[in-house]
């Protein structure tokens, strides 16, 4: 899984911003590294406005409606590290917002993934404090 999540998806101690900004900011970087057109970032938004992408344990993962896979060129996922929080609603605070896009079947082979570590309230402190790309990567276990 290395290649859907090299150090230039890794974005830390990012400051507070809307919710908005932060699916925005991980959207773009998704566009940024080739993985998904720009078109993406509205599904992402959209998929947002219908039902929340907080699963809870102070992380969110935003993902495209499904009309939006069209402009998934290929897999990858973008971790953004907020260590004041971004409020998703409803008092929800997500310090880790992971943006997503899967290729095919690779869709919900990374959603799954990445909800069970993030499941593990210690693997979500870890990745919250984590100070180097090198520590999320080995953390999700896209290195190896």
């Amino acid at each position: 899984m290395n290649h859907i999540l090299p150090p230039e998806n890794i974005l830390l101690h990012v400051a507070t911003e809307s919710k908005t900004d932060a699916i925005a900011r991980v959207g773009e970087t998704l566009v940024a590294n080739s993985y998904v057109d720009a078109a993406y970032i509205e599904g992402m938004q959209k998929r947002e406005e219908s039902m929340t992408t907080y699963i809870g344990n102070e992380v969110a993962i935003p993902h495209s409606m499904p009309e939006y896979v069209q402009y998934i060129r290929r897999s990858g996922i973008v971790v953004a590290q907020y260590p004041d929080g971004v409020d998703f609603g409803g008092g929800n605070v997500a310090k880790l917002v992971i943006g997503i896009a899967g290729k095919g079947d690779e869709h919900m082979e990374v959603l799954s993934h990445i909800a069970t570590v993030c499941m593990e309230v210690a693997n979500v402190d870890k990745l919250v404090h984590a100070s180097s790309k090198e520590e999320v990567m080995n953390i999700l276990e896209v290195s190896r």
